[in-house]
């Protein structure tokens, strides 16, 4: 199958790669153009990979360049989007431009060459605090944040798409996932960067909220699963079912770090009150059931697995000096 992958060369994209590259998919991978020749994390993989995989660069706000990387291609993976809420803040017609507008760009391209599946990128996020948990689908979604809002829209122009034109269009929605490579702005690897620069005193946000947290590597099985199945006209959750809150990971995190610390809440690390989401967790029944999709890192025992890998990753200088853990990351 020819898949294109935007938002390849993220956190989660380029773990969608590796997957997909084992397989016998022909994969493009879209990267946002920038004057560094950086193809972000793709530049880490194996020489193996990329012998396997075509890189374009450019920009989902660019109609232009969409229609030319979308046809000839049977499947569209849109990971391509503005991530970081403390930034949509300050920056929230950027996320328009890029989870809306670039959204609406690629699913116009993808009706035009008439491809034959297109998997879109969702987010936890959209559900806001909820009114029940564990959060299904049918859950009422709340943008608390720019952020939020503009992957709402998205998420609704998608589905639009699949009422309107009957575009085969799916939608995967992730809670919380981590993993090697993930961005410092994320709970957890600003509390293992830190520990590992070996500071006692850490700082962070708000300790009390709650999220299901999900390994990178189901989050992905979940994406190859969607790509084989004909799942059409769907949202689909992938998380856990399980929550932890951030006290309890600074704990976890600790014990398997074999540290002792303490912890400060900044100001400047704390949503506004009305924009915090307090727990996030999944029902993932669903995913279950249309999918076949069995999590493998699941409960305390499946997440203190995948930390000890993640904590890992993370304590190789080779990987280390790719962040900065002294600055606030939004």
């Amino acid at each position: 199958m020819k898949i294109l992958i935007t938002g390849s060369e993220g956190f989660i994209g380029s773990h969608l790669v590796e997957r997909l590259a084992k397989q016998k998919h022909d994969l493009k991978c879209l990267v946002l153009y920038n004057s560094f020749n950086s193809h972000g994390w793709l530049d880490n993989l194996s020489n193996d990979v990329k012998k396997k995989i075509e890189i374009v660069t450019g920009d989902i706000r660019d109609e232009g360049i969409v229609r030319n990387i979308v046809k000839n291609n049977d499947c569209i993976i849109n990971l391509a989007a503005l991530i970081g809420i403390p930034y949509s803040y300050k920056a929230a017609q950027s996320y328009v431009d890029t989870n809306i507008s670039g959204t609406l760009k690629l699913l116009q391209a993808a009706k035009d060459f008439k491809v034959k599946k297109f998997i879109h990128t969702s987010t936890s996020e959209v559900y806001g605090t909820p009114e029940y948990v564990p959060i299904d689908e049918q859950h009422p979604i709340i943008g608390q944040s720019p952020y939020a809002a503009s992957k709402i829209a998205a998420d609704q122009i998608a589905i639009s798409f699949y009422c309107s034109f009957g575009l085969p269009v799916s939608i995967i929605r992730p809670f919380n996932t981590f993993g090697p490579r993930q961005s410092a702005r994320a709970i957890i690897p600003t509390i293992i960067l830190q520990i590992l620069k070996g500071k006692k005193n850490i700082r962070l946000g708000n300790l009390d909220t709650r999220r299901d947290f999900t390994y990178i590597d189901d989050t992905t099985l979940g994406f190859e699963l969607m790509i084989k199945n004909k799942v059409q006209g769907e949202i689909v959750n992938l998380g856990t079912g399980y929550d932890f809150s951030v006290r309890e990971l600074v704990k976890i995190i600790s014990s398997l770090m074999g540290v002792k610390i303490n912890v400060t809440s900044e100001k400047k690390r704390m949503r506004p009150k009305k924009s915090e989401v307090l727990i996030l967790k999944s029902n993932n029944l669903k995913a279950r059931k249309l999918l076949k999709w069995k999590p493998e890192f699941i409960k305390k025992k499946g997440f203190i697995k995948a930390l000890k890998q993640t904590i890992d990753w993370y304590s190789k200088n080779e990987n280390i000096k790719n962040f900065k853990e002294d600055i606030y990351n939004i």
